[in-house]
């Protein structure tokens, strides 16, 4: 478990708990650098977890009633095994009542969609990825999604060249194959 203090120019106050949560999970994501592993995250509501774990909470900073303080914490969950390609991880999860949301934050290369019509026709997965680190446009990203049970999604795109906390791109539809992977992860 990790606890993730908001950076001190804090999230936006207008946007929505989960918003706050998936871009406090970025900031802390960025303090610990790049070529990292994917992170996974559970979201619970902060007025619950003082209630139910009120230790847990302090120990979390999380254990004053506070209207600075986000209404998710994210709590940080055990590695994502190496080797073990994230679908298949992801369909290993199931979450108890207790979880609101969760998150990941994850690094990938990405291209831009200029470069689609030039992807080679038939290529494995295996050789795709090679094809993609080979090419000249490609951007080292890290991508942090996060997803309630209600069905919300947010997601947080920040390119490796632009490693900075205002340079975060946000939206609910940047990356909707992991937004729909991590909403499968809720369902029974």
């Amino acid at each position: 478990m990790s606890n993730l203090s908001p950076s001190p120019g804090g999230t936006p106050m207008a946007a929505t708990p989960l918003t706050r949560a998936v871009l406090e999970i970025d900031e802390y994501a960025s303090s610990l650098g790049w070529d990292k592993p994917a992170r996974l995250f559970a979201l619970v509501d902060t007025a619950q977890l003082r209630k139910s774990e009120p230790r847990l909470a302090r120990q979390l900073g999380q254990d004053q009633d506070d209207a600075g303080k986000s209404q998710l914490t994210p709590i940080e969950q055990d590695e994502v095994p190496k080797g073990t390609p994230l679908d298949k991880f992801l369909g290993t999860i199931a979450w108890p009542p207790s979880i609101a949301g969760c998150a990941l934050t994850v690094e990938r290369l990405m291209l831009p969609p200029s470069a689609e019509a030039s992807v080679p026709e038939g290529l494995s997965d295996k050789q795709l990825a090679k094809w993609v680190a080979a090419h000249p446009d490609r951007q080292e990203v890290r991508l942090t999604v996060g997803v309630l049970r209600d069905g919300s999604r947010e997601s947080a795109v920040r390119l490796r060249e632009k490693d900075s906390s205002t340079e975060v791109l946000t939206g609910a539809s940047l990356v909707p194959g992991l937004a729909e992977a991590l909403a499968a992860t809720f369902l029974d």
